[in-house]
């Protein structure tokens, strides 16, 4: 028989599950996520839970069995498949860490399907922790009831970024020296999309003219304001989605 949840289901505490999740079957949640369930959001055995796995969806569950550093759920009722993603990517150059975290975070509740770090001549931040972005973007997710995950990939040049760029995607270049009304371009463009945020200090000339002379990128302008890379992300996404997006 179905357990009956303890309150409304809006607002159950929800966790991502790294695994593919199906009816009936048991899973165990590890250190962190146990511990956030039972000492922080004080649930029992007994309790009901809403979980994804970014791959087949959401689910009603039920805490069968609390130990010191772990717990073990069972999954009872499939709640909603997982989400159509509009097909937006924010490829964007690594800034400093808690900023960078944000726009990762804020990228993913708005609802780009990947985030792509991008090295440039003025990135001051060769190396990123993919682990961590991750973890902030599952945590978007699980407070903002989205079930599908940005994919994550790894930082790259942007030379071989251009060179491998698919065909049939836009490249939408935010670029702080001036360029089209993003808004007009929007309304006369559609399918899959690529918005590409640079660096603290912008692209170099030579970069500038890379980007340009690639089929597939529009420069687009943001407006008359200077904006910092994060708040231009935020921007960017914003103005797709409203759109072309799921708005």
């Amino acid at each position: 028989m179905t357990a009956t949840p303890a309150w409304p289901l809006n607002s159950l505490p929800r966790l991502f599950i790294d695994d593919h999740l199906s009816l009936d079957n048991s899973y165990h949640i590890e250190t962190q996520a146990a511990h956030y369930l039972t000492r922080v959001m004080r649930r029992n055995i007994g309790d009901s839970i809403k979980v994804f796995d970014d791959r087949s969806g959401e689910y009603l569950a039920e805490i069968i069995d609390i130990s010191k550093r772990h717990c073990s759920i069972k999954i009872i009722e499939k709640l909603r498949a997982r989400e159509e993603v509009p097909d937006l990517w924010l490829c964007a150059a690594p800034i400093k860490r808690d900023r960078w975290a944000m726009m990762a975070e804020k990228a993913c509740e708005l609802g780009i399907s990947a985030f792509v770090p991008i090295h440039t001549q003025r990135t001051i931040i060769d190396k990123i922790k993919g682990d961590k972005l991750r973890h902030h973007m599952i945590e978007a997710a699980e407070q903002c009831e989205r079930n599908a995950l940005p994919t994550m990939q790894p930082l790259q040049k942007l030379k071989p970024f251009l060179e491998a760029f698919p065909e049939n995607r836009r490249l939408y270049f935010c670029d702080e020296r001036g360029g089209d009304n993003f808004h007009s371009i929007l309304e006369q463009n559609q399918g899959p999309a690529a918005i590409l945020i640079g660096p603290e200090g912008g692209f170099t000339d030579e970069e500038n003219a890379l980007i340009h002379a690639h089929p597939a990128a529009q420069g687009v302008s943001l407006g008359p304001r200077i904006l910092r890379a994060e708040t231009a992300a935020i921007a960017a996404i914003s103005a797709w989605m409203s759109h072309q997006g799921d708005w």
